[in-house]
């Protein structure tokens, strides 16, 4: 016979203030855990986000990302007359050989300094990544020292502002316009031209190139063509894949969480224990009257991790609501592959709460159960006369 559902709502209200303190101690820890989580879901979403499916991103063999790589510009002159590169209107190919540039800027409010990704993009650069948009002002134009910036970096790091100039050793940049990278890796980025980014920085090679296949049979046909062509010692992927690739970040952040929220759910199932001891110790006779009544020691187990798993999953919905307002919330974190400032946002999923519910439930039961075993394993006539 099982004790109905009802018994242990009305034990949960009758016991209200340690009812509040459990419930607000495991939604905090849950709330810990949802936002934690929630940095590496929106770290690995920047990734995702970033690239064209149409696009073939290329560098030398051997490099993990475009900062070790290095595309020398006899290398980049074979590459757009490859048959298997698309055309614009004009009949141009559409290439752009990319330079990345690590400066190191001042962020606002004398808060320090970070690193920046400075982009040198050609001209077909702009066309690849539909997905960046101009918000403010007006694009670079090649030789005149100009930039724009991602708007997430201008709230970030000084004279980011339309018309401020910063300073890169004693190079200057004109800020001329704010970018939108739509959520993605270019939210992070400064972009001005590619060869004058080259000549200010001494850079002698490109970084990367990046072109646009004709179809997708003409995708793996420049593939398999650049891994196999001995003057190209570069390897060539989809953009998605790479920028996919590209989540080393997410792995600390993702470990982090697990951390604090594994050292945060000791205490709450302490705490989950201490409430359901002090419940079984305040209903000893109640246990006995129970037992009398027919209801065997499993069902009593059960009545209190029910009990327990209930006040649990209400704390967990709590902390849930907690960590909402934060969904959306822009912050930032060093990059992994490139040591440069990464803007992404919390990304709290409905997947990621449900996690954080099921998390919730687990400390609720583990809390529950040796006070559950406890008031099982209670005398019967010890219990009745309990005072």
């Amino acid at each position: 016979m099982a004790l109905p559902l009802k018994y242990n709502v009305r034990n949960v209200f009758v016991r209200w203030r340690a009812t509040l303190a459990t419930v607000l101690g495991i939604g905090l820890v849950v709330a810990v855990y949802v936002l934690v989580q929630s940095l590496a879901v929106g770290l690995r979403r920047a990734s995702a986000n970033t690239g064209d499916p149409r696009n073939v991103m290329i560098v030398r063999k051997g490099a993990t990302a475009e900062s070790s790589s290095q595309v020398t510009r006899e290398q980049f002159r074979l590459i757009p007359y490859l048959p298997e590169i698309a055309r614009d209107a004009q009949g141009r190919p559409l290439v752009s050989a990319d330079v990345l540039v690590l400066v190191t800027l001042p962020r606002r409010g004398d808060n320090g300094e970070a690193h920046v990704l400075v982009r040198g993009v050609s001209p077909a650069g702009r066309q690849l990544r539909p997905q960046v948009q101009l918000v403010a002002g007006r694009w670079f134009v090649p030789g005149k020292r100009e930039a724009v910036v991602s708007r997430r970096l201008a709230a970030r790091f000084a004279n980011f502002d339309l018309g401020n100039v910063f300073k890169t050793g004693n190079r200057e940049l004109s800020v001329v316009g704010w970018l939108d990278g739509g959520l993605s890796a270019f939210d992070s980025e400064v972009w001005m031209d590619a060869d004058e980014a080259r000549s200010l920085f001494t850079r002698q090679y490109y970084s990367s190139v990046l072109a646009r296949a004709v179809d997708a049979a003409a995708m793996r046909a420049l593939t398999n063509r650049i891994e196999s062509d001995r003057r190209l010692p570069l390897r060539a992927m989809p953009e998605t894949a790479y920028y996919k690739a590209q989540t080393l970040t997410a792995k600390p952040v993702q470990i982090l969480g697990n951390f604090l929220a594994t050292a945060m759910s000791i205490g709450a199932v302490f705490a989950a224990m201490n409430t359901m001891y002090a419940s079984v110790g305040a209903r000893t006779r109640e246990i006995g009257t129970l037992r009398v009544l027919g209801f065997r020691r499993r069902t009593v187990v059960l009545s209190f991790l029910i009990e327990g798993a209930l006040l649990a999953l209400v704390g967990g919905l709590v902390g849930c609501v907690f960590s909402l307002p934060m969904h959306g919330y822009s912050t930032a974190t060093i990059g992994w592959e490139t040591f440069s400032e990464t803007v992404f946002q919390f990304t709290i999923t409905a997947g990621l709460m449900a996690r954080g519910l099921l998390f919730a439930v687990v400390m609720g039961l583990l809390g529950s159960l040796l006070p559950a075993l406890r008031a099982a394993r209670l005398p019967v006539i010890t219990a009745l006369r309990a005072v």
